[in-house]
C-alpha cells in the first residue's frame, strides 16, 4: 500500500476544504474572515493555509493600504491564470510533463493519444492524473471519451456527509492544474451517481 503524498494531506482535513470553498468562491480572504466563517481559531487557519500553500493550491499576497496601520496578509485560490498561478503548481505540471514524456519514450506505445489529442492536451492529462493521484484518488483516463473514472472515491467514507462542497472544491482544483499545464482542455464536471463512492470527471475542449 501506498503511502499518500503532500497533495493528499493538504486537502484530506475536510477543516481545509472549507478554506478552500471560501477562497475559490472569492479571493483575498484574511484569517480573521476565514476563522470566523469557519469557526476555527485563528492559530488553526493559519496552519491550514500553510500547508495549501506548500501544495500550490492557495496564493498569499499583501493588502495594499491607503491608510495607516499594518497591511493584512490577504489569500486567494491558485486558479492557474496569470495573476494566480502558484510557482510551486508551475513547477508541479512542468515536472508532470517531463515524466509523461520521459514514459513515452521508454513506453512508445502509452504515447499512441499525443497524435490525436496533441501536446499541450497530452501533458494536461499529464499533470491532472499526478494531481489527482497526490490527492489521493487513482485515476483512470478514457482519451477517447475525455474522461477521467475515479470510483471508488478516497474521501467518501470519511466526508460523505460534505460531498456537494468535496466535489466542488476537487473540480476547482482541477481545473486550475489544466489551467496551470496550459492546453485545450478543461474541467466540465464530476459526473456522481447515487453511490457516494461513484465519480467520473468528464473533460471539455475549450
Amino acid at each position: 500500500m501506498s503511502m499518500p503524498r503532500a497533495g493528499y494531506s493538504a486537502i484530506s482535513s475536510y477543516s481545509r476544504v472549507e478554506i478552500l470553498a471560501l477562497v475559490q468562491a472569492r479571493p483575498e480572504r484574511t484569517i480573521a474572515e476565514l476563522a470566523e466563517l469557519t469557526r476555527l481559531h485563528p492559530n488553526t487557519v493559519r496552519e491550514h493555509l500553510q500547508r495549501l500553500i506548500e501544495a500550490g493550491h492557495v496564493l498569499p499576497s499583501i493588502e495594499h493600504r491607503t491608510r495607516r496601520g499594518r497591511p493584512r496578509t490577504l489569500y486567494s485560490a491558485a486558479t492557474g491564470t496569470g495573476h494566480a498561478s502558484s510557482p510551486i503548481a508551475r513547477r508541479k505540471v512542468k515536472e508532470a510533463a517531463d515524466r509523461g514524456d520521459v514514459m513515452r519514450r521508454v513506453m512508445p506505445w502509452t504515447g499512441r493519444g499525443v497524435a490525436r489529442l496533441g501536446e499541450a492536451a497530452t501533458h494536461q492529462l499529464d499533470a491532472i492524473v499526478e494531481h489527482l493521484a497526490e490527492s489521493g484518488f487513482d485515476p483512470a483516463v478514457d482519451e477517447e471519451r475525455l474522461t477521467i473514472e475515479l470510483s471508488p472515491c478516497p474521501h467518501a467514507a470519511s466526508q460523505a456527509d460534505h460531498r456537494e462542497t468535496l466535489c466542488a472544491v476537487h473540480l476547482g482544483l482541477m481545473q486550475a492544474v489544466l489551467t496551470e499545464a496550459g492546453g485545450p482542455l478543461q474541467a466540465g464536471c464530476i459526473r456522481t451517481s447515487v453511490r457516494p463512492t461513484d465519480c467520473t470527471v468528464e473533460l471539455v475542449r475549450s
